[in-house]
């Protein structure tokens, strides 16, 4: 359920969406990051503008909210971001995992406007031999034996 803090978080990250988009950074797209009421971390898209793909706001955000927590997981925070975060993002939501998202616009939205990630949604779903872009499968026993060296590690840091 969305409060009057999530609105005035959400509304922070559609300022920086805006502000990012006027100054030639990227889409319009913003993200704030929560925790106990302190944003630790924020970000715009900056696809353009960095020459790089994974520069959305959600990932700019996770990086810089990661960055000054010391930690790589957002257990005990919020994202809010301007829109519903696409594949890529979700993935990253999911291994960061916030307590929750909040969003302003949905990804119908976005494609009305020509940010249109269902096309990666289906791409998802769909057989390795029917993907638009060539998966193929090469195994590697040295691949399998550096699984099996992490399931052994002692020292490991599970995520």
């Amino acid at each position: 359920m969305v409060n009057k803090e999530d609105l005035i978080y959400l509304r922070q990250a559609i300022a920086l969406a805006r502000r990012g988009m006027e100054s030639g950074l990227g889409g319009p797209f913003g993200c704030v990051i929560v925790r106990n009421g302190e944003v630790v971390g924020e970000g715009c898209n900056g696809v353009t503008s960095t020459n790089d793909p994974t520069a959305h706001a959600e990932i700019v955000a996770i990086r810089d909210a990661c960055r000054r927590l010391g930690d790589y997981q957002l257990t005990d925070c919020t994202v809010y971001t301007s829109c519903e975060p696409c594949p890529m993002c979700l993935g990253a939501l999911y291994w960061a995992r916030p307590q929750r998202v909040v969003y302003a616009a949905t990804r119908q939205e976005a494609a009305a406007v020509g940010f249109d990630d269902d096309f990666i949604y289906r791409e998802i779903d769909q057989p390795l031999d029917q993907r638009k872009i060539p998966f193929d499968y090469q195994p590697e026993a040295a691949a399998a034996e550096l699984f099996l060296e992490w399931k052994e590690k002692a020292d490991k840091r599970v995520y």
